[in-house]
């Protein structure tokens, strides 16, 4: 019974522990916290990251891995046909 008890309680605890954080943004400005040395790249545009690092002290920078994607994609248009000659 003890040992039953005891996985139980392992397995609980492992489902409660603190995991890391995921890094649910890939925007264009990323702040840098002085106090932690977090970054977060969750902000589109430089104004919106000084604004949030204005109380707390931090440094606001270019994310250089963002990437960024078209709107819409582009249609496929495929290869247009040449019509020979009538027969």
């Amino acid at each position: 019974m003890r040992i039953w008890a005891f996985a139980a309680l392992m397995v609980a605890t492992a489902a409660l522990a603190t995991r890391p954080a995921a890094a649910a943004y890939n925007l264009p400005w990323c702040a840098t916290y002085y106090d932690s040395n977090v970054v977060s790249c969750a902000f589109t545009s430089f104004e919106q990251c000084m604004a949030t690092i204005r109380g707390v002290g931090g440094l606001c920078t270019r994310n250089f891995l963002y990437a960024p994607q078209a709107p819409y994609p582009q249609p496929h248009h495929g290869k247009a046909r040449r019509v020979s000659g009538y027969s």
